[in-house]
């Protein structure tokens, strides 16, 4: 039988950090046909299922020694392939071809795992200080901005009124204006002292004259 088959193959082992990994992969192998008579005869009829666990455990751990835990998530194609190349040379000497490794489980100890998701918390509560910040800095600079403007404003109103007479005068007729329409629209009766109002008599007999 010459046909291609799949296998499973796990490995609990260190990684480099000395994290606990658990890796299973998946292999696609055959025999090689030329030398099937000799695997039967040395190895028998279930020549796989006595050689890939054995050697598939050492290339597993040998590859996962080279990588931290992280780079283990990271580049995890990298350590596909490296576990394929490894595999294909040590598989070869039992007459046995592999056509394909793919990476079903990548897993850790519970002391990473845990870890792993405590920076994850640390990462998002520093983003969200970082949110924070920016947004209390664009409303700082926003109430800078509308002081400046009422300042500048403050600063050219006073000025026209410095060099502009008809300018005061101006604007005490629309203070009066607004006076008179709240006084005409309340129900209420509204008294107001003379020396209270911006324009006075004395203002208007002035201005006949």
């Amino acid at each position: 039988d010459i046909r291609t088959r799949p296998d499973s193959i796990s490995s609990l082992t260190g990684s480099k950090d000395l994290q606990m990994v658990k890796l299973t992969v998946r292999v696609l192998h055959r025999p090689q046909e030329k030398n099937l008579p000799k695997m039967y005869r040395e190895l028998g009829m279930n020549y796989a299922e006595r050689v890939l666990p054995s050697i598939g455990n050492e290339v597993l751990k040998s590859v996962v020694a080279q990588f931290t835990a992280e780079e283990l998530l990271t580049k995890r194609k990298q350590v596909s392939s490296s576990v394929t190349d490894r595999l294909r040379v040590r598989a070869k000497d039992f007459g046995i071809l592999i056509d394909d490794v793919s990476i079903t489980e990548l897993g850790f100890g519970s002391e990473y795992t845990h870890a792993v998701e405590q920076k994850q918390v640390a990462q998002q509560e520093a983003e969200r200080a970082k949110f924070i910040v920016q947004k209390a800095l664009r409303e700082k600079e926003a109430v800078i901005i509308k002081a400046e403007g009422e300042a500048q404003a403050a600063e050219l109103l006073g000025k026209a009124m410095r060099e502009n007479d008809g300018f005061l005068e101006i604007k005490k007729i629309e203070t009066a204006q607004e006076i008179s329409k709240i006084i005409a629209t309340s129900r209420n009766r509204v008294l107001l002292p003379s020396d209270s109002l911006l324009l006075s008599m004395t203002d208007a007999l002035s201005s006949n004259e």
